[in-house]
């Protein structure tokens, strides 16, 4: 079974850091590309960080310059370091596996989320 379990998430000042930790279960995260997406009420879910098999990475615009995605693939756990906390950047946030098989099936993983509020 696989299992993606979010953590970090939490109250903050503006400017202020936090780091998101998804570790996962079931799965390896070499094999995956792994992501960070956000949600706010009243919004469609939206891509922050992307870490593909490879190593490359790819942002959104929303946080980009202000965040940094990371895998440790030898406890399968991804990293969102995030830096320059904004009021707008209050969310809950998601962390996502995908990948393709060898005959093209479209295997993806969704956690729980967890929230992170920015107030001053």
């Amino acid at each position: 079974q696989v299992q993606l379990v979010e953590s970090g998430g939490g109250l903050v000042q503006p400017g202020g850091s936090l780091r998101l930790a998804c570790e996962t279960s079931g799965i390896s995260v070499s094999d995956y590309a792994m992501g960070w997406y956000r949600q706010a009420p009243g919004n469609e879910r939206e891509l922050v960080a992307r870490i593909f098999r490879s190593g490359v990475t790819r942002y959104g615009n929303s946080m980009e310059g202000r965040v940094a995605i990371s895998k440790e693939v030898a406890n399968d756990t991804v990293y969102l370091q995030m830096d320059g906390l904004r009021p707008e950047d209050t969310a809950v946030y998601y962390c996502n596996a995908e990948r393709f098989t060898d005959d093209d099936i479209r295997l993806h993983y969704w956690g729980q989320g967890t929230q992170v509020i920015v107030f001053s």
